[in-house]
């Protein structure tokens, strides 16, 4: 992996950081607490059938309308978002609205992403397209997205027009990530630059909003904003790049996912281009295999059994790839800290925004 390693910088020590679990705990159930009635509301606004298709999505109900205590997901981006109104001084409260925005957006993208990935599974449950159709995942993900704006812009304060400003922005770079992943699909090689391009716009975007927009509702300027912003975005980098790792040997148990999932979908995630960029024995039986595979049509790539996938994983990993990987998430959470050196900030929210940081990285699902 020495090609690579140059081209990104010196190597980060790879040393896990030791999680506050109990208070990371508590500021997820403290972001889960204060969105989800407003979340709930603003869903309730939807028209029949796009309510219970997206209180299901929500885990709010199961497929036959039956209220349920489903997962509903980490729910990293409003504990962000409430913890940002804190950074600017205002009350966690004043970021409610944000944080419901955001996680309007991000739930908008999930039920896109299911549709156009073709998974079957979010959260340990059949996804939306798979039980209401393909049809109802659209049409509740565009409704979802146009909630996402109504949240913020019934405000009518011009922090709520600035947040606006940041979220859409946000939503943009989201879609492009999105279009960037699909084109990658078929594509034999991709660079890891392109790959981290990609997963900056995907993840890293819209938890640089979510750790933003609290504190623009909270009346902070674009200076601190902007800061905030860039602690989410390599935040999100490192985020995405332990779901790369998850992505391919998570325990299906822990991540509701098949086993391989993202190689089944052919993504060329970061482990994938690492492994192709090192060079080298395996890199190069793996590029034959992926090169391959290209040219294969989706009916006959599904047809593989789980060796053949196997044996993917296995090259991914003897090239390097998982373990730069694992690197870049620490390489990127340490930027994200370092980002906040450069804003005051009460002690406490100064801690619980390292704290999340450190879950991010050493997290199971």
């Amino acid at each position: 992996m020495s090609t690579i390693t140059e081209n990104r910088g010196d190597p980060v020590t790879p040393v896990t950081p030791a999680v506050d679990t109990a208070g990371v705990a508590a500021l997820l159930e403290r972001g889960r607490t204060l969105t989800t009635p407003v979340l709930r509301a603003a869903v309730a606004r939807l028209a029949p059938p796009m309510d219970a298709v997206a209180s299901y999505h929500f885990g709010w109900i199961d497929a036959e309308g039956r209220p349920t205590a489903g997962d509903s997901g980490k729910a990293v981006r409003p504990a962000l978002a409430l913890l940002s109104a804190e950074a600017a001084g205002a009350p966690a409260e004043a970021g409610v609205p944000g944080a419901v925005a955001v996680e309007l957006v991000h739930n908008f993208s999930l039920l896109h992403d299911d549709l156009m990935d073709g998974d079957e599974q979010r959260r340990h449950r059949d996804t939306v397209w798979k039980v209401h159709g393909p049809a109802q995942a659209i049409l509740v993900g565009d409704a979802l997205f146009a909630l996402g704006n109504e949240i913020l812009l019934e405000l009518g304060t011009v922090e709520a027009g600035r947040a606006t400003r940041r979220l859409t922005a946000a939503t943009r770079r989201l879609i492009d990530g999105q279009a960037q992943d699909i084109s990658y699909e078929h594509r034999e090689r991709v660079s890891v630059e392109e790959c981290l391009e990609m997963e900056g716009n995907k993840t890293g975007a819209l938890l640089a909003c979510a750790t933003s927009i609290g504190a623009v509702l909270g009346g902070a300027d674009d200076r601190t904003a902007d800061i905030l912003e860039r602690y989410g975005h390599h935040l999100g980098l490192a985020f995405q790049a332990v779901d790369d790792l998850l992505g391919i040997w998570g325990d299906p148990v822990a991540t509701g996912k098949q086993t391989w999932s993202d190689l089944r979908q052919r993504k060329k995630s970061l482990p994938v281009v690492a492994a192709l960029a090192a060079g080298g024995q395996a890199s190069e039986q793996l590029a034959e295999l992926l090169a391959a595979d290209a040219k294969k049509s989706d009916a006959e790539f599904m047809d593989f059994d789980e060796e053949e996938f196997a044996t993917r994983a296995a090259l991914i990993e003897r090239a390097g790839g998982r373990d730069w990987t694992s690197q870049e998430a620490r390489r990127q959470h340490a930027t994200a800290l370092g980002a906040l050196d450069e804003v005051e900030l009460p002690a406490r929210v100064r801690e619980q925004f390292l704290a999340l940081a450190d879950f991010v990285v050493v997290r199971e699902r």
